[in-house]
């Protein structure tokens, strides 16, 4: 197959011919790759009844907007976890104590694109505290907690558009960084949009500080960079802690027809961002106040509910008042991913539409920084460093649309492609493809098991592929999105598992078992709970009426309800503020009323949630718990009368 460069001289046109071309062949292969698959597959994915996987695998959901969580080496789903929609499932977004999560600058948005995700870490190695995940669509980044596995914050960022390199974390979890997608006018305003071409619209890379205790997310600052598309980061270990790097595309500046008209660069950049100096700066008083309106939504702890804080402004840096900062590194072609090796010393980008995968040093670019000899040219103050004073090496003719890079920790990289299908392993120091791995179909993102960690734990590598085709029993046009399971640990990668996913996964992460499975809560202990409105016993629970406003205090336990009988009135707006007051692991109880415009709740046992009602029309109107409890299941259900 031919793979040098003048297959992409001819623009992006040629590319997706050819990409369709090879597609074509690999999908009508008919072996459907089983001369990949192990010996003994079955064997080795195999988790018997009673038995645990000993993976979490965290998935994106992309246009789904929610995480999956399954088990590996099994597939199994066995969690979804709401985050930027709603979920009517178990009532995330509609209730109460969680729609607040979805408040924005913009209004309500019960929708988002949810597309990267990133492990909390210590030390540069994954510590299983927290799970962060961007929405891309209006820029927002989610903190889920894991001990509960549920989202603990969102915050949306101001000043940019389409969050898609983000949430991209520091070593110690200081900072999660975000970049522009889609370069705007800052600040916002009417301009023609021909006029991106010329310097009028820009791009922030954002600093969202973490708090280390709490986890809580705020904006730090701001750094305003020129108007190119700001892609995926990955931040430094080691050595290189105190720098994040951004890939870009679309240095042309185009604004239409970009499949071509940001294909014509030879290379486009890494940014590289020393975010100690800018945070240094910052502290300096260096950056200046602009306006930069933004949500946090918290959700609050042992049954609190949600709050939402709207900041106005931000800190807004310049590169020019902070010099030092930031520095471009020339890199082919159009890229998308740029991983940092474990040891934070090789920094690989994924060049979509490049022949090689280029690897650029660490300890080169410092000393290209330290020599002014090697400053190309200056973009916004940013200078431009030569293309050879940073790259450590090149690997030759790997594939064709390589992307996404992580490592096992022993020596190896792991570089999906997208337009060939495959992901190749190859060797840190010498550059040579050592493994073709075939993909089935059209891989984007792959996960090692802390593959972008200090430490990776190797083993198991997952491949998300965009095109489902032939893998599955056919459900019609719409099919869902497949992954594959490969084992690393031996000399040569085996296949062991195809298995569907949720949404569109963009992005995974996969954090050993142990890390997590012995810290998650079971309940929420009844006496810590904080809710306003929380009934701890039966004998607490009633109804208040103060005018037309309604609170009904409501307790739920195997199998009953109290208030058994609620009287409301037309024109009346009642909360229901239901306590699940069971204190044994996995006895959730739901709560329904029929004809509501809203979806079932479920409470979780210790837990209050709550309900808006609004009758509209008298009668008799049922209530009852949506979550099999017990054998009385059925008898748990009650009334609400409602008169004029």
């Amino acid at each position: 197959m031919k793979t040098d460069r003048t297959i992409f001289r001819t623009g992006a046109v040629s590319v997706l011919v050819l990409a369709s071309a090879i597609f074509s062949v690999v999908a009508c292969g008919g072996k459907g790759g089983k001369e990949m698959l192990a010996s003994d597959a079955a064997q080795r994915v195999y988790v018997a009844p009673g038995d645990k996987d000993e993976v979490y695998l965290f998935t994106s959901g992309g246009f789904n907007g929610q995480v999956g969580v399954q088990g590996i080496p099994s597939g199994r789903l066995i969690k979804v976890i709401p985050v930027f929609s709603v979920w009517t499932e178990n009532g995330y977004g509609f209730d109460e104590e969680t729609k607040m999560m979805l408040n924005t600058s913009h209004g309500f948005l019960p929708w988002d694109d949810s597309h990267h995700l990133q492990a909390s870490q210590t030390k540069g190695e994954q510590d299983g505290r927290w799970l962060f995940i961007n929405g891309n669509n209006t820029p927002r980044i989610a903190r889920i907690g894991l001990e509960t596995f549920e989202t603990e914050e969102i915050i949306e960022i101001p000043n940019s558009a389409g969050n898609h390199a983000s949430p991209f974390l520091t070593e110690n979890t200081e900072y999660a960084m975000a970049a522009t997608r889609f370069s705007i006018p800052i600040p916002q305003r009417d301009i023609p949009v021909e006029s991106y071409g010329k310097g009028e619209f820009n791009g922030t890379i954002t600093m969202v500080a973490i708090d280390k205790k709490t986890g809580a997310l705020s904006v730090k600052a701001q750094v305003l960079v020129p108007g190119y598309n700001y892609d995926l980061s990955h931040c430094g270990k080691g050595p290189s802690t105190d720098w994040c790097f951004f890939t870009t595309y679309n240095t042309e500046q185009a604004h239409k027809m970009l499949e071509i008209e940001a294909s014509k660069n030879d290379k486009d950049f890494i940014l590289a961002f020393n975010w100690k100096k800018a945070e240094a700066c910052v502290d300096q008083g260096k950056a200046r106040t602009v306006p930069g309106p933004h949500v946090i939504n918290r959700r609050g702890h042992n049954s609190k509910p949600a709050t939402s804080e709207k900041v106005a402004t931000v800190k807004m840096l310049n590169p020019t008042d902070c010099p030092g900062i930031m520095f471009y590194m020339p890199t082919p072609k159009s890229p998308h991913g740029v991983d940092v090796d474990p040891t934070g010393e090789y920094i690989v980008g994924g060049g979509k539409l490049a022949t090689v995968i280029p690897v650029h040093s660490y300890s080169k670019m410092i000393k290209a920084i330290e020599d002014k000899s090697n400053f190309t040219d200056e973009r916004m103050g940013i200078p431009v460093l030569k293309y050879e004073s940073t790259l450590a090496g090149e690997v030759q003719k790997p594939c064709l649309g390589p992307l996404h890079t992580e490592f096992d920790g022993k020596g190896y990289a792991y570089t999906s492609c997208f337009v060939t299908s495959e992901v190749v392993k190859w060797k840190l120091g010498s550059w040579e493809v050592v493994q073709n791995m075939p993909a089935w179909y059209s891989i984007g993102h792959l996960s090692i098991v802390g593959g972008d960690s200090a430490k990776p734990y190797g083993k198991y590598l997952v491949s998300l592929n965009k095109i489902t085709k032939d893998r599955y029993l056919p459900t019609g046009p719409e099919l869902v999105q497949s992954a594959q399971l490969w084992d690393i640990s031996g000399s040569k990668a085996e296949l062991l598992l195809d298995f569907p996913t949720l949404g569109e996964p963009h992005y995974a992460q996969m954090i050993p078992a142990a890390l997590i499975k012995d810290k998650t809560k079971q309940i929420f202990e009844l006496e810590k709970n904080e809710h306003p409105y929380a009934a701890k016993s039966e004998k607490e629970a009633k109804v208040v009426r103060q005018g037309n406003v309604v609170h009904v205090y409501m307790t739920s336990i195997r199998s009953h309800f109290k208030p058994d009988i609620v009287d409301l009135r037309v024109g009346d707006v009642a909360y229901f503020h239901v306590t699940n007051l069971e204190q044994d692991f996995d006895i959730p109880h739901g709560f329904a009323i029929y004809g509501a415009p809203l979806p079932n709740i479920l409470i979780m046992p210790g837990q209050t949630l709550t309900v808006k009602y609004e009758p509209k029309q008298p009668g008799v109107y049922p209530f009852y718990c949506t979550d099999f409890c017990s054998a009385l299941h059925q008898e748990m259900q009650q009334y609400i009368r409602v008169s004029r």
